[in-house]
C-alpha cells in the first residue's frame, strides 16, 4: 500500500502535469496561428506591393520582367502571374513552370485566398492570391508563394523552449513539492501510525510535536488522547486486576451465569470446593454442567422470579457431605436490562460442626455434672430418710457421695483447665529440660495401675539425655493423659510402649498400645469435648471425657502436633512431634 505522501505527490504531479499539456496545446495552437496570420498579413502586404508595380508599368500585358524578378529575389518568395484563361503568364522562383504545377495554380483560383501547395517533393509553400485587373479590362492573377520551412522551423523552435521550459519548471516543482509534501505529510503520517497503533491497542505510541501550525496542534492533541487512554486503560486494568484478585481470593465459591444461561465466570474457591476445571464449565450452560438439582432448581427460580434466594443444601463432594448457603441473585444492568444471575457459595461444614460440637458440649456437660450430682442428691435423702442408722451403709453411701463428689471435682477442673488453655493470654512457663525425665515420672506414676491389669507398661529410653524447651508441668499433664488412656482400654496382659524419637530439629513421642483401638470413623472427633470411643468404660474409669482436648490444646501452644494410628482389636499409636527449641 502506497503511503500517502506518495499518493498526494503523485496527484499533484498528474494534475500540474494535465494543467501544463492543455497548457502546451494551447500555446502551440496559439504560435501556429499567430505565426501564420503574420505570414499571410506579409505576403498579403507584399502581394499589395507587387500588384500596384505591374499595375502601374501597365498592367498584366506589360510585365516588367526585370522587375519582377528583382522582388522574387529580393523577397525570396514565388511569384506566379495569371491570366484570365488560367494560363500561366510569369513565374519566377524556386518551383519551374510544367503541367502540374500549373494544375497547382488553377486548382487555387477556386479556392481560398491562402493555401498551401507541395510540388514534386519541395517544401511547402504557402500562396496568396491577389487580383489584378488594368483600365482596358484585362484581368488577371498575382500568386506569391513563400516556403513554409522557415516558419515551421522557428515554431518548432519555440515549441522546443516552451518544452524545455515546461519540464523545467516541471522538476522544481517536483522538487519544491516533494520537500512541502515532506515536510507537511510527515505529522499526518506520524499522526495516522499513532492512531493504528492506538487502535490496535498500543497505548504507549506518540507523534513529534516539533510545529506550532495545525498538524503541530493535531500531533500534541493526538498525544493527549494516547495519553489519556494509557491512563484509562492502565485504571482499568488495575480495576480489573483488583476485581480479578478480589473473585479469586475470596473464600466462597462464585458462579457468574449470563442472560442465555451460560457459565461465564467460576473462581478458585469453587474449584478448588467442588474440584472441577474452568474448562469443564465456562462457557457452558449451567444445568449441563452442574451435578446437583438442588443447585439448578434454584437458578432457575431466580431466573422466573428475578429475586434473590437464599437456600442452605447439603451436597455431596466424592463420598463427603458438605453443608452450604447458596445465595443467588439477579443481575440487572442499566435500563432493567437482564444480565444474568450470580451465585455464592458458602461452605458452612465446619460452622454445622462447630453448631453440632456445641450442642453436643452443653448436652455433655449436662449429663456428666447431672449423674454425679443425681448420685450425690440421691444417697443423701436416703441417708436423711434413716439409713444412716445402718453404719455399713452410712460409710458404703459416704464413699459413693466421696466417688461422685471427687468426679465432679475433677469435671469441674478439666473444664476450668480446658477454657484457660483456650484464653488467648494464656502463657506457657517456657524453659529447657530433659524430656526423658517427664516422661519417667509418668510411667511411674502410672505403674501401680498398669499392674493392676497386668499390663507391661515398657519404656526403654529411661537413661537417656533429651534436651526441649517448653513448659515442663503442662507437657508432663499431656503425657499423664496418653498414658493414662492406653492403660483404660488396654485389656489385661497387655502392652504399653512408650519411646522418643529424635531428630535434627524435632522430637516425636510415640504412646503404643494393644488396646481395644479406634474406629477410622471415629478417629477424626476422639479430641472432640466429651467425646468418647467407649463411653460405658470410660465413665466407669472416672473419665472427664476431656482428656485428649486438653492435651491438643497443649500441644498446639507448644506449636507442635498429635498424629493418631490405630487399627481395631490391635491397638493404637499416638505421636507427639515437638520442637527442640521452642518457636517463638
Amino acid at each position: 500500500m502506497k503511503s500517502f505522501k506518495s499518493r498526494l505527490m503523485a496527484s499533484v504531479l498528474f494534475t500540474i502535469f494535465i494543467v501544463f499539456l492543455f497548457v502546451a496545446i494551447f500555446i502551440e495552437s496559439y504560435n501556429k496561428k499567430t505565426f501564420m496570420d503574420s505570414f499571410d498579413n506579409r505576403l498579403e502586404r507584399e502581394s499589395a506591393l507587387i500588384a500596384n508595380q505591374i499595375m502601374n508599368n501597365g498592367g498584366i500585358l506589360k510585365i516588367n520582367d526585370h522587375l519582377v524578378k528583382k522582388y522574387s529575389e529580393a523577397l525570396d518568395i514565388q511569384i506566379t502571374i495569371i491570366n484570365e484563361s488560367g494560363k500561366i503568364l510569369f513565374n519566377e522562383g524556386e518551383l519551374q513552370t510544367d503541367k502540374e504545377y500549373e494544375n497547382q495554380m488553377q486548382t487555387l483560383l477556386l479556392n481560398e485566398k491562402v493555401n498551401d501547395v507541395s510540388i514534386d517533393g519541395n517544401p511547402n509553400f504557402h500562396f496568396y492570391q491577389q487580383g489584378l485587373s488594368d483600365e482596358e479590362g484585362g484581368q488577371g492573377y498575382l500568386l506569391i508563394g513563400a516556403k513554409v520551412e522557415e516558419i515551421e522551423n522557428a515554431y518548432q523552435h519555440i515549441n522546443w523552449i516552451i518544452f524545455s521550459s515546461f519540464v523545467f519548471s516541471f522538476l522544481v516543482i517536483y522538487l519544491i513539492g516533494y520537500k512541502l509534501i515532506y515536510r507537511y505529510t510527515r505529522p499526518i503520517e506520524s499522526a495516522t501510525k499513532v492512531a493504528v497503533d492506538l487502535a490496535n491497542g498500543n497505548y504507549h505510541a506518540r507523534t513529534y510535536e516539533d510545529r506550532v501550525d495545525e498538524t503541530g496542534v493535531l500531533s500534541s492533541s493526538l498525544n493527549k488522547v494516547a495519553k489519556d487512554m494509557q491512563e484509562m486503560v492502565k485504571a482499568q486494568e488495575i480495576q480489573e486486576d483488583r476485581l480479578g484478585t478480589l473473585i479469586e481470593s475470596i473464600s466462597s465459591g462464585l458462579l457468574l451465569i449470563d442472560s442465555r444461561g451460560y457459565i461465564n465466570l467460576i473462581n478458585k474457591s469453587y474449584k478448588d470446593i467442588f474440584s472441577v476445571r474452568s474448562a469443564d464449565y465456562l462457557y457452558k450452560q449451567y444445568y449441563k454442567v452442574i451435578p446437583y438439582r438442588q443447585v439448578t432448581d434454584l437458578a432457575e427460580e431466580i431466573f422466573m422470579t428475578e429475586h434473590k434466594v437464599i437456600r442452605e443444601m447439603a451436597l455431596e463432594i466424592k463420598n463427603e457431605k458438605k453443608s452450604f448457603q447458596v445465595y443467588g441473585v439477579p443481575i440487572i444492568g442499566t435500563n432493567d436490562r437482564w444480565m444474568g444471575i450470580l451465585l455464592v457459595f458458602n461452605d458452612i461444614t465446619e460452622l454445622k460442626k462447630l453448631e453440632q460440637i456445641r450442642k453436643d458440649f452443653v448436652a455433655n456437660v449436662s449429663h456428666e455434672l447431672k449423674t454425679p450430682i443425681t448420685s450425690i442428691k440421691g444417697f443423701s435423702e436416703t441417708l436423711l430418710d434413716g439409713a444412716m442408722e445402718d453404719k455399713e451403709t452410712l460409710e458404703e453411701f459416704l464413699r459413693i457421695i466421696l466417688k461422685e463428689s471427687h468426679r465432679l471435682q475433677t469435671l469441674i477442673q478439666d473444664l476450668l483447665d480446658l477454657s484457660k488453655l483456650e484464653q488467648h493470654h494464656f502463657a506457657l512457663n517456657k524453659e529447657e529440660f530433659n524430656l526423658v525425665e517427664i516422661l519417667n515420672k509418668a510411667t511411674k506414676m502410672l505403674e501401680g495401675r498398669a499392674e493392676t491389669k497386668k499390663i507391661k507398661l515398657k519404656f526403654p529410653q529411661s537413661n537417656e539425655i533429651i534436651q526441649i524447651q517448653g513448659d515442663r508441668s503442662r507437657l508432663t499433664q499431656v503425657f499423664l493423659n496418653l498414658i493414662t488412656n492406653a492403660v483404660i482400654y488396654t485389656p489385661n496382659d497387655g502392652e504399653i510402649k512408650v519411646y522418643v524419637v529424635e531428630k535434627k530439629k524435632k522430637i516425636e513421642v510415640r504412646i503404643q498400645d494393644t488396646g481395644i483401638g479406634i474406629d477410622q470413623a471415629e478417629i477424626p472427633r476422639i479430641f472432640e469435648r466429651f467425646y468418647r470411643v467407649d463411653k460405658a468404660r470410660s465413665r466407669n474409669s472416672g473419665g472427664t471425657g476431656l482428656g485428649l482436648a486438653i492435651v491438643k490444646h497443649l500441644v498446639e501452644l507448644h506449636r507442635g502436633t498429635i498424629q493418631v494410628e490405630s487399627e481395631m482389636g490391635v491397638g493404637t499409636t499416638f505421636t507427639v512431634i515437638l520442637h527442640k527449641e521452642f518457636p517463638f
